[in-house]
């Protein structure tokens, strides 16, 4: 239902641009989140997008480095990464959840559907 892809190891300062392939079902009728684990640490919520995509809001740790958008045509949501910092290290996740407010600090265990993750590695 949900697929990212995307990740790589780069050097700090760089970019990249996750992709999160959703079903036309889950694209069209639920909010989507992109979150974040880094070893050792807790499930990190960086972005959630509103189910019309009228509204995204970021984590301080990200806002003004990372951005969401989505084409509707492909089902897909990116997440765009620039000015990447090590801290930014972590398998990154999209998952869908149907709220139909404002789904920012929804917990994720009330996300339905979640991608198989994908590895970004910030490293010199």
């Amino acid at each position: 239902q949900l697929a990212e892809s995307g990740g790589d190891s780069v050097k700090p300062g760089g970019s990249l641009r996750l992709s999160c392939a959703a079903s036309q079902h889950i694209a069209k009728s639920y909010a989507i989140g992109w979150f974040r684990q880094a070893p050792g640490k807790e499930r990190e919520e960086i972005s959630c997008t509103s189910i019309d995509g009228s509204r995204t809001d970021y984590a301080d740790s990200v806002k003004g480095r990372f951005a969401v958008s989505r084409d509707n045509a492909k089902n897909t949501i990116y997440l765009q990464m620039d000015s990447l910092e090590p801290e930014d290290t972590a398998v990154y996740y999209c998952a869908a959840v149907y709220e139909l407010g404002s789904c920012w600090q929804t917990p994720w265990e009330e996300y339905e559907y979640w991608g198989q993750g994908t590895q970004v590695v910030v490293s010199a």
